[in-house]
């Protein structure tokens, strides 16, 4: 087994500093484009799901409507709010968006070693890599949930600082498991550095391998960055807007900006670490020799990041917004107990490999059968207590009062569980009579007249 100070890095730090500038440059365009493509994407994606019309007037076929949505943005007015702290509520957009650039520095987007010739220097498709290469990710990752939080503070409303307090608790809750699906790779690639993370999915992506991994990275990188169905943070319908609610023009831009490029980022991470990276799929790697090779890398690369970007755009349109106190439910009762047995059991088949036994494989496809049927039995469990607790709510409580739509005189609804009175209605016109107040003809009221 490797440990984690034997990877060899040296083929980075190598380069002229122009050759290190164009790669920064290629970074942050490669973000900003892919950003302006998934809004696009996105939005005529989620169109088509709705059976409705998608972006269609800027450009050909609507592709430039993030780019004006951008220009909108840039040209509305930018209002301050007054009894916001001026300094920090201007700074938060910037604390949010900056942290997200910088996770794709060691990101690898092709071979390490020197596979491709720029301006005639051979040198590595990755800007640089580290040892500790994923815990800096989740250290930049983290880092920008401060401009949330800050953003909600600085505001001087309620409304935000609820927003920012939930996306507070979200980074605590699923960094958690996020980071025990972490701890199953380094124990089976031995490794932190993200080439070399890479470089051990040769054979076997290890979205194969730890499909229990690469399962629950996948719903805590759809709550670390706050998205649908997950989005409580910026919930419309009880914080009005969330932590941007004060905010418009540039600033808000940028909070938008940060989303969609943490977005692009924990897709790159789980290519990187879970889907074989810079890798040709299976199929295509079996017949041709040079799919791994030269500038076909970036291609499979960027094609898995933009099927992970799909996925998010999936899980929005079908997905409805779940409860807060059933999303922190599912953080700390399923997934981090489910991580941490996943952990136990990868660690054990890590230690019996060491000492030469071959059974690792058989090892992890039972285990996942077992995680398995313990989610599956935490699902079924959960509906099960919600139901006997709605059971004996309704037992204690007896039979319901009767339902008064006009109480204090103002129209309200029913709450759970009561009904509607029925309404009154008029006969239908073949059963009405004729109601008089004298005799059952005229003559007789006419006589009673006279006699009167």
């Amino acid at each position: 087994m490797r440990y984690l100070a034997a990877e060899d890095l040296s083929m980075f730090g190598r380069d002229p500093w122009w050759l290190i500038a164009i790669k920064a440059v290629f970074c942050f365009a490669f973000l900003m484009v892919t950003v302006l493509i998934s809004i696009v994407m996105e939005r005529k994606v989620v169109g088509w799901m709705q059976l409705r019309i998608g972006p269609n007037r800027h450009g050909p076929w609507g592709m430039l409507q993030s780019l004006a949505d951008g220009v909108k943005l840039m040209l509305k007015e930018d209002v301050v709010v007054k009894g916001a702290d001026k300094v920090v509520y201007v700074l938060a957009p910037v604390v949010a968006a900056i942290p997200a650039f910088m996770a794709v520095a060691v990101m690898p987007f092709g071979p390490a070693g020197g596979e491709v010739s720029v301006f005639g220097h051979r040198t590595a498709m990755q800007l640089t890599d580290l040892p500790i290469a994923v815990l800096y990710i989740l250290a930049t990752a983290s880092v920008g949930i401060y401009g949330i939080v800050l953003a909600g503070w600085s505001s001087g409303s309620t409304y935000p600082l609820l927003g920012g307090l939930r996306s507070c608790a979200q980074m605590i809750s699923y960094e958690i498991a996020m980071g025990l699906s972490f701890a199953a790779v380094f124990l089976y690639s031995g490794s932190m550095s993200t080439s070399q993370i890479v470089e051990s999915q040769q054979d076997r992506w290890y979205a194969v391998l730890l499909p229990v991994s690469f399962l629950i990275y996948i719903v805590s990188m759809i709550g670390e960055t706050n998205r649908a169905p997950f989005d409580m943070p910026e919930s419309e319908g009880d914080l009005v807007g969330g932590f941007n609610t004060e905010y418009s023009s540039i600033k808000f831009a940028m909070f938008m900006l940060a989303e969609y490029i943490n977005m692009v980022t924990v897709s790159m991470v789980a290519v990187t670490l879970f889907l074989g990276g810079w890798r040709a799929p299976w199929p295509i790697s079996t017949f041709w020799a040079g799919a791994n090779h030269g500038w076909w890398p970036l291609l499979w690369f960027v094609g898995k990041v933009v099927t992970s970007l799909f996925v998010f755009i999936w899980v929005r349109g079908t997905l409805p917004r779940v409860r807060y106190d059933q999303f922190m439910k599912l953080g700390w009762k399923v997934l981090i107990p489910i991580s941490m047995v996943w952990l136990m059991l990868v660690a054990t088949v890590r230690a019996l490999r060491n000492e030469n036994y071959d059974y690792q494989d058989i090892v992890l496809y039972v285990g996942s059968a077992v995680i398995a049927l313990l989610l599956l039995s935490f699902v079924v469990d959960f509906f099960r207590d919600r139901s006997a607790q709605a059971d004996e709510a309704g037992a204690e409580q007896g039979p319901e009062p009767a339902f008064d739509p006009m109480a204090g005189g103002f129209p309200v609804p029913p709450l759970p569980g009561q009904t509607l009175p029925p309404v009154p209605r008029r006969r239908p016109r073949t059963e009405r009579e004729l109601i008089v107040s004298g005799g059952p003809d005229t003559v007789s009221d006419g006589k009673e007249a006279d006699g009167v």
